[in-house]
């Protein structure tokens, strides 16, 4: 039998495109005569799509995406989240049948924005990064958000694309709008490093670097876009004979220089009224426990801005809820990855400047910062806009710092200082008690109103998670911070911080992909996700259920994008005008969003609208019952705005 002509993927394509409704009415025709199953539960595909219009056979051996998730699969990655697109099709398709669809697991999303942001939250559980695949220059638009926020959270994952770069193969229409010459330009400023390699070994490289460079401080989204071809066409066994994987290195994080280290030691144990700040500081699980060491060792306040889980939110000495009181009265602040330093400047500067401030702090306040952020720095993005001065400044990542910095704190402290810093230990100890009973009491107001009080709502949720192992993944500066006021926060998982950006859409699938990380552990994963943010990323409900990740989502619904209102009524009274309309052009309401229809329309078990306080607990319990059944659940409850 004579050997046919090899013929390349795009000649292929194009010539059946070529072939026109001919070709295709036959295969149709053909198709016709065979039978529907009959056991599909679901409208049949029509056997037409199954069938190409020739049987020229394109790949007998291995593709080239074979290779590609050959090298993937030495990574380390569990999952990659996706929405379909043509520009990877050879990639996903090894995924699925040469990759057996296991490490990675396909997951598949209906939105980019969903899958990047899945990713964001799985690693904030797992430690470990995520992939994620979107498609073409479409898809990494649909991305770009989510993208962002991850780089401005300092999130390492693999963002996977695909692209069609030799322009001459591309179909009309469709493949060129879907294609571009340097499709990475579009994510480049805010991903930590890309690459778009034209051959299979270039290929192989950039993913096992992508992964290298992404999980070292500052950490970052590292995008790696694969050519089509290469994935879609053969591999010749002499060219992967010449073809080899990487190994991927193992890396430590980078560290503060030790004689600055022993400096800041020094400072710190010599300080009347030193002050912690820790903000993008917690990045492993091991980092709560090193900062609690610090903090008792030198006996001083722990402002928590909360990135990160960075501090147990109930310990003796975090006085977060007194940040400015704290503040007005440090002579030393200790400022670990601040991610904006200026601004922790600038609200020292402005507190200095008030008279009563002035009048009764220390004098001589210096600023002592520990942090990457000025080792990752762009110049149209990123949190570097304005120049932030500190009296000791040291460029390292602050969790691989902190083993250092409290040997070198236990070498300076004596008897005599131990005993001193015991008694400002014990004034700040005293005074934790009465914050929890301020919040508490403060959180008693509108109890039993309606609209449901966002107090009452987190309450009711932590009566029940109080009992179990939980995750909150979610940010929760429009819950006015009452999670952090109310509950306790005082393991790792425990809490995710914020999205970077905050970017919204952000909140629904992270959370999401903090439950696939915490699937089959035990823990449960409950979030409390507002109105307008579970509308631009709500499909993420259909992935928990197609995937069965077991998660509780409230809906914060206040009907409105409330941040926004009150920037609108703050503009309007500085102008003296009318107050009246600031609802235009704010509010969701009219029609009104039913969040549980909404739900079970995508399999998800759904209550609500709830706007009863007393009936608020009790649907909790329901929702909790199917999550530990493995289900994902949502209520959707009618709040006050904050």
């Amino acid at each position: 039998m004579a050997k046919q002509p090899k013929i390349k993927r795009r000649q292929f394509l194009a010539g059946a495109v070529a072939a026109g409704p001919i070709a295709g009415l036959a295969a149709a025709t053909k198709a016709a005569a065979q039978p529907a199953p009959q056991t599909s539960t679901v409208p049949p595909v029509p056997a037409n799509e199954h069938v190409l219009p020739s049987a020229q056979v394109l790949t007998q051996g291995r593709s080239g995406s074979d290779f590609m998730v050959d090298v993937v699969k030495t990574l380390d990655i569990d999952y990659v989240a996706c929405l379909p697109a043509a520009t990877f099709r050879g990639f996903q398709e090894s995924l699925l049948n040469y990759g057996d669809n296991k490490k990675p697991e396909f997951l598949m999303t209906l939105h980019e924005e969903c899958a990047v942001a899945m990713a964001h939250g799985y690693y904030k559980v797992a430690k470990k990064p995520m992939a994620a695949m979107v498609g073409g220059v479409i898809g990494l638009q649909h991305a770009a958000m989510a993208v962002y926020n991850a780089y401005a959270d300092r999130v390492p994952m693999l963002i996977i694309s695909g692209n069609i770069q030799n322009a001459s193969a591309r179909r009309p229409i469709v493949e060129w709008n879907h294609s571009a010459l340097d499709q990475n330009a579009l994510v480049r400023d805010f991903t930590k490093w890309d690459a778009q390699p034209t051959s299979l070994q270039a290929t192989a490289d950039a993913f096992v670097q992508a992964i290298d460079i992404a999980t070292v401080a500052p950490m970052g989204p590292a995008l790696v876009t694969i050519d089509a071809d290469l994935q879609e066409e053969e591999l010749p066994k002499a060219e992967e004979a010449h073809l080899r994987i990487p190994k991927l290195r193992r890396q430590a994080q980078p560290q503060g220089e030790e004689a600055a280290v022993r400096e800041v030691a020094k400072l710190l144990v010599a300080a009347e009224n030193p002050v912690i700040y820790a903000n993008r500081y917690g990045r492993t699980a091991k980092a709560p426990a090193l900062l609690i060491e610090l903090a008792e060792l030198v006996q001083c306040a722990v402002v928590d801005g909360r990135y990160r889980m960075n501090f147990p939110n109930r310990h003796k000495f975090n006085h977060s809820n007194r940040r400015e009181q704290a503040f007005a009265q440090a002579d030393l602040i200790l400022a670990l990855e601040p991610g904006d330093l200026f601004g922790i400047t600038d609200d020292v500067r402005d507190l200095i400047g008030r008279p009563q401030v002035r009048q009764n702090r220390q004098a001589n306040l210096k600023l002592v910062h520990i942090g990457t952020e000025s080792l990752q720095v762009k110049s149209n993005y990123g949190e570097l806009q304005r120049y932030a001065y500190a009296d000791l400044s040291i460029a390292g990542d602050a969790e691989a710092t902190m083993p250092s910095l409290v040997a070198a704190v236990k070498r300076e402290l004596t008897p005599a200082r131990n005993a001193a810093l015991a008694d400002r230990g014990k004034k700040l100890a005293d005074m934790a008690p009465r914050l929890l009973e301020a919040a508490r009491a403060e959180a008693a107001y509108g109890w039993d109103a309606s609209p449901i009080s966002v107090a009452r709502t987190c309450a009711e949720l932590w009566n029940v998670l109080k009992t179990e192992d939980w995750t909150f993944p979610n940010e929760t500066t429009f819950l006015s911070d009452w999670p952090h006021r109310l509950w306790d926060f005082n393991k790792p998982h425990n809490w995710l911080g914020i999205s970077g950006a905050q970017g919204v859409g952000y909140n629904a699938p992270a959370a999401l992909g903090a439950a696939l990380a915490n699937k089959g552990t035990g823990r449960v994963t409950a979030a409390i996700v507002g109105d307008g943010e579970m509308m631009m990323t709500n499909t993420a409900l259909w992935t928990a259920a197609h995937h069965n990740i077991p998660i509780l989502y409230i809906v914060h619904n206040n009907r409105a994008y409330h941040m926004e209102v009150m920037h609108t009524l703050r503009i309007a009274a500085r102008r003296s005008r009318d107050t009246q309309k600031i609802h235009v052009g704010t509010d969701i309401s009219n029609p009104n969003i039913d969040f549980s229809t909404l739900a079970k329309s995508m399999g998800v078990y759904g209550q609500g609208p709830i706007e009863n306080p007393n009936d608020l607990g009790p649907a909790i319990r329901r929702a909790m019952d199917a999550v530990k059944r493995g289900e994902p659940a949502l209520i959707d409850v009618v709040s006050q705005p904050r």
